[in-house]
């Protein structure tokens, strides 16, 4: 099991807490789950899936099931350990790094479980257990990581390396695993091991306790409407929604907006009411910091300091120097670089944006100046304006199984030749979701996907992929991938249509699980999308330019009433606008990178910082502070870095762009969607997971570094 599995599942975005209204859970409240025996026979997490692929056997998982699968999986696997660290025998690659990757079995399988489902619905039970559980395995991941005789066990083969007729893979492979385990304090003292050990447990129960209040603040965000007036510029149909959300709430004749994850919020580009707008907006921004059970800044407050105090533990300046030290950029002031560089055109292209929007206004006797709220709501105007296109032209033609169907599947299927089939015996955690099972072009059962794109209350905010089951070379375990989003679930009987960015979400999403599915790596810590944070977006943004590929456009973009394929001058608009509003787009993202890096970039003495004042100071150092484009996430719920695994990693986004837009030039110049260019792909990024050294990786694909100037161009910079 890959060392670093365990302790990510404990703090990963997967730490999700909400009510569950929506969810079904299997429950057992008679016996408390801590309480339960660990029995194989009644307890199906403690033994392997008799299912296709090991997939979950959700319909046999009681949420009391959890505690005693993770206590037995904890025990086994300290067991397994102990004895690669106790073995008489000198260390070799097989008896100890070899070894290791197939310890953890059990606590693997449960873990993913659990915090797969406690992302995408969670209630009441399953938070109690995440709370109990995360600082439990951070202790147990440190148990491992500073064990001295294990390490010198590692250290004895990594010094040896150049010497034991290792294949590149194997030495990787041992690398890695000496490198994880110094910077986990390895080579620490024992009193510093000590402190480490609480600053470990701490920051894990913090970041669990971040992740849960920001979800249930999020939810109790939601903004509520008592006159319908108020939400004039709404289509019928979500107006519907809004009275049917409202309704689950027991809201009677009132209506919902609920809040997505980020700043800005889809209906502020429809609302007509300012004060409506502003409403939202407010809302949004404020949400965990009211005052309240739910409120965030005093954690945010303790994480940063305990983060620079590990860091300098750990012999680093910052906790941002320890968390790129093993990522592509290397340090902050490359990851700065970056961000930075690309400020002035990004602010510039805002402030023109701005100029636009303001003629707008002033045009229609507005008699005011453009605020944060009135962005989407007067640039879907300019847009209107200088390409004749309206966001609800478009929906009609985006109508979500048909964007999966012939547009996802189609360019995979174009690429890699994989064909999919829905599966329907195998169980699911919600009725929402859908299984497919995925063949290769040669028939060959390859992997089984799981999707899952409706919000629900009991969902956290924002999009992912993840695994049940990772592809393992040592025991011939195929992937069971999955992608969960956050789009609108339609009322009943009508369609779900997606706005065009959904349907870029989607595209990426499948990105990662197409890097999950290919996954041909013979040791799973290194497998699949085990990757750095700023090579692991890659391959997910790459697989957002098949969305406008002419050949599969034109098969997904079809009228789901009509069967009518999409207009060709609508189709240009789109093509045409696809550079619009780039500059409040990048500025937006940049702020929350940089905000990222300054709260990361602390020094360990730093005293606890006051998060408004802050934030305006580290927006204002990087001159990205305009007051029209706040950042794409605030402080207070920047999920990523506070309860998720982006902390000081925000910026790779922006990298991994460089590399998407880069890699897709040499599609471009190779004759673009064919089989034998998606062949190339595969075999030398998607298959490979982490096993060589990414930026050869990269070159090795590419055939050279690659260019910042296809992102530039790309998003209208340059």
């Amino acid at each position: 099991m890959s060392r670093t599995v365990i302790l990510a599942a404990a703090i990963s975005l997967a730490l999700a807490a909400c009510s569950g209204k929506e969810s079904t859970p299997v429950t057992d409240a008679q016996t408390p789950a801590a309480q339960q025996p660990a029995d194989a026979s009644t307890n199906p997490l403690l033994s392997a899936s008799t299912l296709p692929f090991q997939a979950p056997p959700f319909d046999r998982i009681k949420d009391s099931d959890y505690l005693p699968a993770f206590n037995e999986g904890m025990k086994q696997h300290l067991a397994e350990v102990r004895k690669i660290a106790d073995n008489a025998e000198p260390a070799t690659f097989d008896n100890t790094i070899e070894a290791l990757e197939r310890s953890g079995e059990t606590l693997t399988r449960v873990s993913r479980v659990f915090f797969g489902i406690v992302q995408a619905d969670t209630n009441d039970a399953r938070q109690k257990i995440q709370e109990e559980v995360a600082p439990k395995l951070a202790e147990h991941q440190d148990e491992i990581n500073l064990d001295p005789k294990l390490f010198a066990r590692i250290k004895s083969i990594y010094d040896q390396r150049e010497s034991l007729g290792l294949d590149p893979v194997q030495k990787r492979l041992v690398e890695r695993d000496y490198q994880e385990f110094v910077r986990a304090g390895a080579q620490l003292n024992d009193a510093d091991k000590a402190t480490l050990r609480k600053l470990n447990v701490e920051e894990t129960t913090l970041a669990t306790k971040f992740h849960t209040r920001l979800v249930a603040a999020t939810a109790a965000a939601a903004v509520v409407v008592d006159d319908k007036a108020k939400l004039a510029g709404l289509s019928e149909e979500e107006i519907n929604t809004a009275a049917a959300d409202a309704k689950a709430r027991n809201l009677e004749g009132k209506f919902l907006l609920p809040l997505q994850n980020t700043t800005q919020q889809p209906v502020l580009a429809s609302l007509s009411d300012r004060d409506q707008r502003a409403a939202v907006l407010k809302a949004s921004e404020t949400r965990a910091e009211r005052g309240d059970a739910n409120d965030t800044r005093e954690t945010v407050q303790r994480l940063a300091q305990l983060r620079a105090q590990k860091a300098k533990l750990l012999g680093f300046e910052n906790y941002a120097a320890y968390g790129l030290a093993d990522q592509m950029a290397k340090t902050p002031a490359a990851a700065t670089k970056l961000l930075t560089d690309t400020v002035p055109a990004a602010t510039a292209k805002a402030r023109g944006e701005i100029a636009e929007m303001q003629k707008v206004i002033d045009a229609q006797n507005g008699g005011f100046k453009l605020a944060a709220s009135d962005w989407d709501f007067y640039a879907e105007q300019v847009r209107k304006a200088q390409y004749d296109l309206d966001e609800s032209q478009i929906k009609p033609y985006f109508e979500l199984d048909n964007v999966l169907q012939n547009g996802v599947f189609f360019a995979a299927t174009q690429l890699y030749g994989i064909t999919f089939k829905p599966r329907t015996d195998i169980p699911t955690y919600h009725p929402d979701m859908k299984v497919y099972e995925v063949f290769d072009k040669d028939g060959t059962s390859l992997a089984l996907f799981y999707t899952d794109y409706f919000k629900r209350d009991s969902k956290s905010g924002g999009a992912w992929m993840d695994v049940f089951v990772e592809q393992n070379g040592l025991t011939g375990d195929k992937p069971v991938v999955y992608n969960v989003c956050n789009f609108t679930k339609p009322a009943a009987g009508q369609p779900a249509l997606l706005s065009f960015d959904d349907v870029t979400t989607m595209f990426h999403e499948f990105g990662h699980a197409l890097h999950g599915m290919f996954s041909n790596v013979k040791y799973p810590s290194i497998a699949g999308t085990s990757t750095s944070r700023d090579f692991v977006e890659f391959p997910s943004q790459f697989n957002e330019h098949w969305a406008l590929d002419p050949k599969v456009f034109a098969n997904y973009a079809k009228n789901y009433k009509t069967g009518e394929p999409m207009p060709q001058a609508l189709v240009d608009k789109i093509m045409k606008a696809r550079t619009f509003n780039q500059g409040y787009a990048t500025t937006e993202y940049l702020s929350a990178a940089l905000l990222d890096l300054a709260w990361h970039t602390q020094p360990a003495d730093a005293k606890l910082q006051d998060v408004g004042p802050f934030e305006a100071a580290a927006l204002k150092k990087f001159k990205v502070d305009l007051p029209q484009v706040p950042p794409r996430y605030r402080t207070t719920y920047f999920d990523h870095i506070w309860g998720g695994g982006y902390s000081a990693g925000y910026y790779a986004y922006f990298w991994a762009e460089v590399l998407d837009h880069d890699s897709f030039e040499w599609f471009k110049e190779h004759g673009g969607l064919t089989a034998e260019n998606g062949q190339i792909f595969r075999d030398k990024i998607l298959s490979r997971g982490n096993s060589v050294e990414l930026a050869d990786l990269y070159r090795e694909f590419r055939g050279k570094d690659p260019s910042v100037e296809p992102l530039l161009v790309n998003r209208g910079l340059k």
